[in-house]
Parts: structure tokens; C-alpha cells; sequence
């Protein structure tokens, strides 16, 4: 093992300190902070590679699907206009912004104002929860490397995990409960609709992915990226594609999230009352790449900090336990299986192995 000190930087001693603050990054903001630690330095190789409009283009600035759920429900006389949308976004840019999605625009306001609310609280407040452990139903961390002189994320985040859509809400910090649990509701409400739109984007029947139990439980990540002073020299999330079936987010109006679309860099300027919903890697796999799960990231924040709040869609407990791969009526003599079949949390470990350096980890189940 290479030892963690190159000059006069330690690495591990910088992750220990950070982690044994307990304070997140707002804590590093709140003392004061006018540089950015050297743990949170990324090279100019990578911010140069993560840099917007890596290719030229012309004409408008290029811009997210939106697709309007009005009229969707089963039978509903736009049903059909819908599923096609999905399938050509899902095929193509791997995201897609929702509108008329059922979830009242107060609920969102709420999970945000509460995700806010929750990060900045005093240090003490949060100090009991803060956790690297990430079996832990809920706790607060930073974003710090696993990988030896990876540099970490200016981000802070509070995790809630519903298994099998279901969590004791006592362990919901006070702050923040009745949000949570009023906006996974609406979550798991939306999961199912989407379960079925997907499905039949796929040519499937409409309960298939809903049988297979795929996105039963889902994790709530309550994102805060703080105000950066040097925001040149870092990233609020290092370009990344997600480990689950699906990802559904909500993000507040300051922006800063960016997606790689046709090698191009493209702005996901925020707009209120929609979400937006994109693939994850599980998905591309058991759709034998007919979805394409995509690269993303978020800027550092220069002025104002930003919150957001990303659901993410994973398998049931019993899932979990049994091999995934590609759908077997997805197959043909044209069509053959890209990917083996492999366990959730395989995938899991695998792309933490490659987080913040490699595209994804698909290449690791590729046949």
C-alpha cells in the first residue's frame, strides 16, 4: 500500500480530522474558511474534463426533455404520447424533466425549505448523527473518499434509507420528520407510476419492473452544497453516474447541476414545481442498454449555497438476495445479453472502487 503523504500533504490525516469534526463542509464554512483544504483540491486534469461545453455547438443552448404527466393514469388519453417520450429520453439523454407529476408544488417547497432547515442547524445539532457508516438507516456525512488521494466533494448529506418503502420515523431527525415522510409518500406514489411507464417504454407489460421488485426501497440523499470560496479549485459532486434503477430529483432554484449529453456538457437550469428523473446504472443493465444511465455532476457554488433532494430508487430486501441481468424478453438473435447477471450490492462495490475515477462500472459486467 502506497503510503498516504506526498510532500507536506497527508491525506489520511486530513480525512481523519474531517471525518472526526463531525461537522460536515458548513462546518469547515462556518469557522471561517477562506482557502479550500487541500483534501478538497482536485486536479486541473479533471476539473479541465468536467469543464461545460467540451464540445463546440451552435445554435440555443441545448436543454432537458420535459415530459408532461398530464393525463397519463391507466387509460388516460395521453398515455401512450407519455410512454413514447420516456423511451426516446431514456434511450437518448438518460434524463428527463417531469411536469404534472401529481406532487403538490407546497410539498416540494417543504422538502426543500426542511433539507435546508436540517443543514443549518448548529454543528452540535447534527453532530449525534454523523456517521461513515453507510448501513446506518440515517445519518449525516460529507462526501470523503474511499479511495486513497481521491479528493473529497464540497457537499454535505443527510441520508434516510427506506427499506422495503418502510423506516422507523423515530430515527428521522425532529427537524425534518414530517416532511420526509409526507414527501416519500408522494415518492413511492410516483415510483409506481414510473414503474409502469418504464416498463412499457421497454415494449414490457406494464407490472414487470413493479414483479421484479427493483425499485422498492429508496434512499432519500437531502443534499447541501455550501457556499465555496474558491469554488475554481473543487466540485460540489465529481462527474458520476448513479447505482440505482432510478433517481428522482428535486433541486432548488440556484442551479449548478450538469449532465453529459452527445460529449457535451449541458446545464440543468432549475425550474420550480418539476423534477427530474434519470436512469442509473442498474437500469441500463437489465434494459440491455435500450436506457443509457449518464455521466453528471454539480458545480461549486460560488455565491448562495444550494440544496437538493435526490430519491434513489433500489431493489427490495428479497431482490437484493437474487441475481439481476438483462430482461430476458428484452433478448433475441439480434438483441444479445450485453451484461452477466450479478447482485446489487456486487455493482455496489464495484463502483465504489472506480467513484470519482473511472465513467462507470459497467465495464466490470460486461460480457
Amino acid at each position: 500500500m502506497v503510503a498516504s503523504v506526498v510532500g507536506d500533504f497527508d491525506w489520511a490525516k486530513e480525512v481523519k480530522e474531517f471525518e472526526d469534526s463531525k461537522a460536515g463542509v458548513k462546518g469547515l464554512v462556518d469557522s471561517g474558511l477562506k482557502k479550500v483544504p487541500r483534501l478538497f483540491i482536485h486536479s486541473p486534469e479533471s476539473l479541465e474534463s468536467s469543464q461545460a461545453g467540451s464540445k463546440t455547438s451552435h445554435g440555443p443552448p441545448l436543454d432537458l426533455p420535459t415530459i408532461d404527466f398530464q393525463g397519463v393514469e391507466s387509460g388516460g388519453a395521453r398515455r401512450r404520447e407519455v410512454v413514447e417520450a420516456i423511451r426516446e429520453a431514456a434511450s437518448t439523454w438518460g434524463f428527463f424533466r417531469m411536469v404534472n407529476h401529481g406532487i403538490p408544488i407546497d410539498t416540494l417547497d417543504a422538502m426543500l425549505e426542511a433539507t435546508r432547515r436540517f443543514h443549518e442547524q448548529p454543528t452540535e445539532a447534527k453532530r449525534e448523527i454523523y456517521s461513515t457508516d453507510g448501513t446506518r438507516s440515517v445519518r449525516f456525512s460529507g462526501n470523503v473518499p474511499k479511495n486513497e488521494f481521491d479528493p473529497a466533494c464540497w457537499m454535505d448529506i443527510l441520508s434516510c434509507v427506506f427499506r422495503d418503502d418502510a423506516i422507523d420515523p423515530q430515527i428521522i431527525p425532529s427537524v425534518c420528520r414530517k416532511e420526509v415522510q409526507e414527501y416519500v409518500k408522494y415518492m413511492i406514489k410516483l415510483r409506481e407510476t414510473m414503474a409502469e411507464l418504464l416498463s412499457e417504454a421497454l415494449g414490457l407489460s406494464s407490472d414487470h419492473l413493479s414483479r421484479i421488485e427493483c425499485m422498492k426501497s429508496e434512499s432519500l440523499a437531502m443534499l447541501y452544497y455550501p457556499v465555496c470560496p474558491e469554488p475554481n479549485l473543487t466540485v460540489g459532486n465529481v462527474r458520476h453516474s448513479d447505482t440505482t434503477f432510478l433517481t428522482v430529483l428535486l433541486q432548488d432554484g440556484i442551479g449548478g447541476l450538469q449532465i453529459l449529453h452527445d460529449n457535451q456538457w449541458v446545464d440543468v437550469p432549475p425550474v420550480h414545481g418539476a423534477l427530474i428523473a434519470n436512469i442509473g446504472d442498474l437500469m441500463q443493465m437489465i434494459s440491455n442498454d435500450k436506457f443509457k444511465s449518464v455521466l453528471h455532476k454539480v458545480k461549486a457554488q460560488p455565491v448562495g449555497s444550494r440544496v437538493s433532494v435526490a430519491c434513489f430508487f433500489t431493489a427490495s430486501t428479497a431482490a437484493s438476495a437474487k441475481p439481476f441481468g438483462p430482461i430476458k424478453e428484452l433478448l433475441s438473435e439480434d438483441s444479445r445479453p450485453v451484461y452477466r447477471e450479478f447482485l446489487a450490492g456486487e455493482y455496489y462495490a464495484a463502483y465504489k472502487s472506480v467513484y470519482g475515477r473511472a465513467a462507470s462500472a459497467l465495464a466490470h459486467f460486461k460480457l
